[in-house]
């Protein structure tokens, strides 16, 4: 099976990216419907962070598949890499921020946009810059370490919410598990690329932590959204 796998990786790239696009796509549409229902700022943040996943995933296993690269050249892949990363750290980002919101915005402070106001406008910036440098490095290490420190953050700040407000909310429960998860993930990235040096066999279980991580938030938006008393979740 190991070895059928690595003879077809290509294809099996490319059905990994559609998976993980379609887990994306399934979350932003409930996320965005509960959102209507609650107008919750933190969801329009966590749908955010889905929908640039979903763009991220795309663009590095379908548009840089090595069938792509045959056929155009091999010139552009700097270029692939480059809004990868930028797609990646933004969707991080976006995470954190929807735990960070009501810290952040003041509380007459009211945005059209969840995609585009100053506050995201500082993330977008940052996630520019870290791109580029790695770009101009030809790496992917402070992509990793940046990630590694947003999810480190995220899980603090989820289990301290769970603690403060988790037996009452379920959610924050699912949420700190999630972050926690994320953290790990990124942080076997990061041993992957850098200790191990992407071993072929390391880097198959990288991809499938990957996957049941954005099924585990599937399944909590799932939970969440089946859930009648949705439209009891506060505003603010």
């Amino acid at each position: 099976m190991y070895e059928f796998i690595l003879q077809n990786k290509e294809f099996f790239k490319v059905f990994y990216a559609i998976i993980i696009a379609t887990i994306c796509t399934f979350i932003v549409l409930r996320t965005d419907k509960l959102f209507h229902l609650s107008f919750h700022n933190g969801i329009r943040y966590f749908r955010n962070a889905f929908f640039f996943y979903g763009i991220a995933f795309l663009v590095r296993f379908i548009f840089g598949a090595q069938i792509i690269y045959n056929f155009i050249g091999t010139n552009y892949v700097g270029l692939i890499n480059f809004i990868f990363e930028f797609f990646i750290i933004m969707a991080g980002f976006f995470l954190l921020y929807s735990l960070l919101w009501k810290k952040i915005e003041k509380k007459k402070e009211e945005y059209y946009s969840s995609l585009f106001n100053k506050k995201i406008f500082v993330f977008y910036v940052m996630a520019v810059i870290i791109a580029t440098l790695d770009f101009l490095w030809q790496s992917h290490s402070l992509m990793f370490f940046s990630q590694v420190a947003i999810f480190f953050i995220a899980m603090i700040i989820s289990y301290g919410n769970y603690l403060k407000k988790g037996k009452k909310h379920r959610f924050l429960k699912f949420y700190f598990f999630a972050m926690l998860l994320s953290f790990l993930a990124w942080l076997a990235n990061t041993l992957a690329a850098f200790y191990f040096q992407w071993n072929k066999a390391i880097l198959l279980g990288v991809y499938l932590s990957n996957a049941i991580i954005f099924l585990l938030f599937l399944y909590g938006v799932i939970r969440v959204t089946g859930n009648k008393r949705i439209v009891s979740l506060p505003k603010k």
